[in-house]
């Protein structure tokens, strides 16, 4: 992609999907592939479709465990699913689903966790409004030039 020159980087993502999608998926978006390195920003949907940091906790063990039965030696890493103003009354969840899938891949191996919380939130502890699109939810050049930053170490 064009923000990766030189690396060998496919999206495989697709709107509206939940980690759940990227299990049932995977013998079409990952194994086909046979990536190094998988990096994955999953869970928001899921928690907007209502459904608990717990059950977003499971969905990425699962996708985990998908993963690493063919495919055993492929990194993954894991971008914390990201504030921002739309849906921030749902920022508690996003937190702990957060932080379990953080704890989960601090205590396994041949995994990275990329925490982009604290480069999108201002002085105010509050999401930046000006690196989102008009619809508050996805983000606009500016937010996606700090995802860069923050993720671009992780692509190797």
């Amino acid at each position: 992609m064009h923000d990766f020159p030189g690396k060998p980087v496919f999206n495989r993502g697709f709107g509206g999907s939940q980690i759940i999608d990227s299990v049932h998926f995977a013998e079409r978006i990952v194994f086909p592939y046979k990536p190094k390195t998988i990096v994955m920003y999953a869970g928001g949907n899921d928690l907007n479709a209502k459904k608990s940091a717990d059950q977003v906790f499971a969905d990425f063990k699962l996708f985990v465990e998908t993963v690493r039965c063919r495919l055993p030696k492929t990194r993954i890493v894991f971008i914390s699913s990201a504030p921002n103003p739309a849906r921030w009354a749902q920022i508690a969840e996003v937190r702990k689903a957060n932080r379990m899938i953080r704890n989960y891949i601090e205590d396994g191996s041949n995994m990275a966790y990329i925490d982009v919380h604290p480069a999108m939130l201002g002085p105010d502890g509050q999401p930046k409004p000006d690196i989102y699109r008009a619809d508050r939810l996805h983000m606009n050049e500016k937010g996606y030039a700090i995802w860069k930053q923050v993720v671009g170490p992780y692509v190797k």
